[in-house]
């Protein structure tokens, strides 16, 4: 991590801000841990950790007896193009976390592959079949949970009446990340029931003109 670099837990009236103004979702899920990436004692960045979306994802990623222990890495944004900030804030703040497994996706729908995840030595569990259409419009990316929270219950017929893209389902690539010690690790990697895949994916990633999909682009 650059010297200049530090990263400390952050108070809500700090992170939710920066996520509605800088992350593409401009919503805020549940979240149970959050962290600050601080430069010069400036914040360039907050990563955020809570339940899973749904009990199902709970179920499908480890054994029942380990599914108490279950968060999701659910917000990254970053606000500087210093080198590998992203990687610095994601490793820094796993180590902070009590014994968990972290789970998180890449969501291939919007360009994102899941490098910041590689950097950070998460373990590939291939991909997930997403279910949901999004939608393009004015530079942004809506997932119908966002238009839900904005009032709009039918979003294709939104869609049709703004001239808004729709965008077909993409795979989400999963990770996974134990934090603890070495015997939580080891019970969990044999709880989990998300196939291993050894191979990272690789390809091109999107970058987005406006500053929060520029770094999430990273992804």
């Amino acid at each position: 991590m650059a010297t200049d670099f530090h990263v400390a837990s952050v108070r809500s009236d700090i992170y939710k801000p920066l996520i509605l103004q800088e992350h593409y979702s401009r919503r805020v899920p549940p979240i149970k841990y959050a962290y600050a990436l601080y430069e010069e004692d400036k914040v360039v960045g907050v990563v955020t950790f809570g339940p899973p979306a749904s009990p199902q994802v709970a179920r499908s990623v480890v054994e029942e007896q380990m599914r108490d222990k279950i968060i999701e890495l659910n917000r990254l944004v970053i606000i500087t193009k210093t080198k590998n900030a992203a990687s610095a804030l994601v490793g820094k703040a796993l180590s902070l976390l009590p014994p968990s497994i972290v789970v998180s996706y890449a969501d291939g729908g919007v360009g994102h592959v899941g490098y910041v995840y590689q950097a950070t030595n998460f373990i590939y569990c291939g991909t997930a079949k997403a279910h949901d259409c999004q939608y393009f419009y004015e530079g942004r990316v809506f997932h119908p949970r966002t238009l839900a929270s904005m009032g709009i219950s039918a979003p294709k017929k939104w869609a049709a009446m703004v001239g808004a893209t729709i965008l077909p389902p993409q795979p989400k690539h999963r990770y996974v990340f134990f934090t603890g010690n070495k015997k939580f690790k080891r019970g969990a990697r044999n709880a989990l029931l998300w196939p291993i895949v050894c191979a990272y994916p690789k390809g091109e990633t999107k970058r987005h003109a406006a500053p929060a999909y520029y770094e999430m682009g990273a992804l």
